[in-house]
């Protein structure tokens, strides 16, 4: 074991920051591609169940329609992932983001318990995960991610202001 943490060690794993510029890379990343599927059709039509069963987001389709729904979550998408990338420069502009990131996953987690059919009843019901629930509990993690970008951000930002 000390020879694989010594060769870890010396890969740059424990460089300062790395973790947190690896986790924002990625959400940056996460949100572009994510966004970029809200432009088309067939990301409307597969957002149906989700928003239609979302308590803090059914509201998009009374206010925008199927299609405006999905640009508005596509806009949203890509707002917090510049907002991401530009936290690499501005801890202002990474607390926005991450803010926002940590908003759009308390409301794709809050679908989980709503999604029908979410839970094989074959298996005795929760927590046998089945359909689009599977999909969503990755969200879960990305809510995770989005809490640590806020708080270190914050900090540092709090930290440049002493």
């Amino acid at each position: 074991m000390n020879a694989l943490v010594n060769a870890l060690a010396r890969t740059g794993l424990l460089k300062n920051d790395l973790d947190y510029h690896v986790v924002r890379a990625s959400m940056v990343v996460m949100f572009f591609f994510f966004g970029y599927q809200k432009w088309w059709d067939y990301e409307a039509q597969t957002l149906i169940p989700f928003i239609s069963n979302g308590p803090l987001i059914a509201w998009m389709y009374p206010a925008f329609g199927i299609r405006g729904a999905s640009w508005f979550l596509g806009v949203a998408e890509w707002l917090f992932g510049a907002l991401l990338l530009g936290g690499f420069w501005s801890k202002r502009l990474g607390v926005l983001g991450a803010a926002g990131s940590v908003v759009t996953f308390v409301m794709t987690v809050t679908i989980i318990p709503f999604m029908p059919g979410g839970w094989a009843e074959s298996a005795g019901g929760f927590p046998a995960m089945v359909g689009n629930v599977p999909f969503l509990m990755k969200d879960v993690v990305l809510l995770a991610v989005s809490v640590y970008l806020l708080r270190q951000d914050v900090l540092r930002l709090r930290a440049s202001q002493a």
